[in-house]
């Protein structure tokens, strides 16, 4: 079984055919699916497609790109959030200084607020993170030490520093599409290192089809795709490396029950 821990299945790309990418899924081996909240405006239908389906779970988050229209003053409406039963994450939240859709800290006193929700909560959080290398580790390393918080760095394309420095605070490394594509061999070099224990799949869908998907809309069933590669980069085999990242999700997403 393959876990897709990060996909936006209330995006309206889906709408028309939900069952049926749910139902793909499955066929193609996912096992589980989390679909990720990006608005709190939009909570409520991120939280109804969970509900929807057994086998998918949710998060509660405001992305960064958001983080001015929903400027947070505490984490306690995302811990109310957090408590419903299919919600097993915080986020996704991070810097995004690539499009500056939001000011700079804006984004920063949102991904504390957040920070501080999935410590309390004890769920993880979910982080976004886009030429944001130094904000992204100070704050990690500085929210670290008030108190212990765990994590994943979703659709990683970071560099070696920032990954070390999140592997180094006990967090996790997500890894997208983008590692199948032709350019992504520095990407890959990095992802090699990730230890096995620390590594997750995912699609991002609807964006980032991997190789050989390119150019198609991107959905759950896709990401055996960048399990494959990533399985043939480490040089194990590809249901060693399904086990191994569908026990690291569980792991690390605890709240979310593993299907039998």
């Amino acid at each position: 079984m393959l876990v897709d821990s990060h996909c936006h299945l209330d995006f309206d790309e889906f709408a028309p055919e939900l069952d049926a990418v749910v139902a793909r899924a499955s066929e193609a081996g996912v096992g589980a699916m989390v679909t990720i909240g990006t608005k709190l405006a939009n909570f409520p239908k991120v939280r109804a497609v969970a509900e929807r389906f057994g086998n998918v779970w949710c998060s509660v988050g405001v992305h960064p790109h958001e983080a001015q229209v929903e400027e947070l003053e505490s984490p306690e409406i995302l811990l109310t959030h957090a408590r419903q039963a299919k919600v097993v994450g915080i986020g996704e939240t991070g810097l995004d200084y690539y499009y500056e859709h939001s000011p700079r800290e804006a984004q920063r006193a949102n991904f504390r607020h957040h920070i501080a929700a999935a410590r309390e909560a004890g769920l993880p959080l979910i982080v976004h993170t886009r030429d944001a290398d130094d904000d992204t580790i100070a704050i990690l390393e500085e929210e670290m030490a008030r108190g212990i918080f765990a994590g994943v760095l979703h659709c990683f394309t970071g560099t070696r520093r920032l990954a070390r420095a999140a592997l180094e605070l006990g967090l996790y490394i997500s890894a997208s599409g983008i590692a199948t594509f032709k350019n992504s061999g520095e990407l890959r070099a990095v992802l090699s290192e990730v230890p096995a224990e620390r590594l997750l799949v995912e699609t991002d869908a609807p964006y980032l089809a991997p190789v050989p998907m390119r150019g198609r809309r991107n959905e759950p069933a896709f990401v055996a795709h960048t399990a494959a590669r990533l399985a043939e980069l480490r040089g194990v085999g590809a249901e060693g490396f399904a086990r191994q990242t569908t026990d690291n999700f569980f792991r690390l997403f605890a709240k979310a029950v593993r299907p039998a």
